[in-house]
């Protein structure tokens, strides 16, 4: 069976996964809310701990939370110190490293 070629793998697709996390936090802690007057049915049918996994759910998405913005936050300061280093490069005349330039 031949091979077929391989291609280049795409560039990863750009999302705003702070709203996505923070959407999917607000889900499982309305799941919650919504769960807990019905505490003592679902534990007579077997399902008592159905609130308390959407509350642990919450708090994780809370903790995702957290890391995403820290994540989009040093993103934004690696393009920033990139963008710089580009800047100072184009400003020294003729778009060079002054390290590795030699003269």
């Amino acid at each position: 069976m031949p091979k077929t070629p391989l291609h280049p793998s795409p560039p990863p697709l750009e999302a705003n996964d702070v709203a996505i996390v923070g959407g999917g936090t607000v889900l499982w802690f309305v799941a919650f809310l919504a769960l807990l007057p019905f505490q003592s049915t679902l534990s007579a049918h077997g399902h008592g701990t159905w609130p308390w996994i959407c509350l642990s759910g919450g708090l994780l998405g809370l903790i995702g939370l957290w890391y995403c913005r820290a994540r989009r936050d040093a993103i934004a300061r690696s393009r920033a110190a990139e963008a710089d280093g580009t800047a100072e490069r184009a400003a020294d005349g003729n778009g060079q490293d002054p390290a590795t330039r030699s003269d």
